[in-house]
């Protein structure tokens, strides 16, 4: 009985342009037998369109023979309601305690809009994506208002 070999997936999150064979990029591909700069160069150059320190959530399979494709993402809905409120961050250990911050819904909406444009998002809907984002911006401590 062979065992089947599989891709494996790799889940991290790299700043926009700035991905580098150091942590979380090294250990995460050099422990799979992956060349961390081949990554890097294709990751950055890739990501060049965003301002850079932008965390991109990114996904990589790497296959049996030690190759790899990687998708990116949108960055994560709390990052986007931070950035649009000029947050430096939520409200800490208690969560829901109001930070005196308010997102309207257009903000919502907005951000909506992005996180769409994701391939495993794009089915769901803007409507549930919206409701997520509301019950992020609760977790962060913003008030979402009409």
């Amino acid at each position: 009985m062979s065992k089947a070999v599989s891709a494996q997936l790799v889940k991290i999150v790299v700043p926009a342009g700035k991905a580098t064979p150091t942590p979380p990029v090294g250990p995460a591909l050099g422990a799979r037998g992956v060349k961390a700069m081949d990554f890097c160069k294709e990751f950055n150059a890739r990501t060049a369109q965003y301002t850079q320190s932008v965390p991109i959530p990114t996904l990589i399979t790497i296959s049996p023979d030690r190759t790899f494709t990687f998708q990116t993402r949108t960055p994560p809905v709390s990052w986007l309601i931070k950035k649009t409120l000029d947050l430096d961050k939520g409200s800490g250990e208690s969560m829901n305690k109001p930070t005196g911050k308010k997102l309207t819904l257009k903000h919502v909406y907005e951000i909506a809009k992005i996180k769409s444009t994701d391939e495993d998002l794009g089915a769901v809907g803007l409507e549930r994506i919206s409701r997520s984002i509301v019950g992020t911006a609760k977790s962060l401590g913003v008030e979402v208002v009409p």
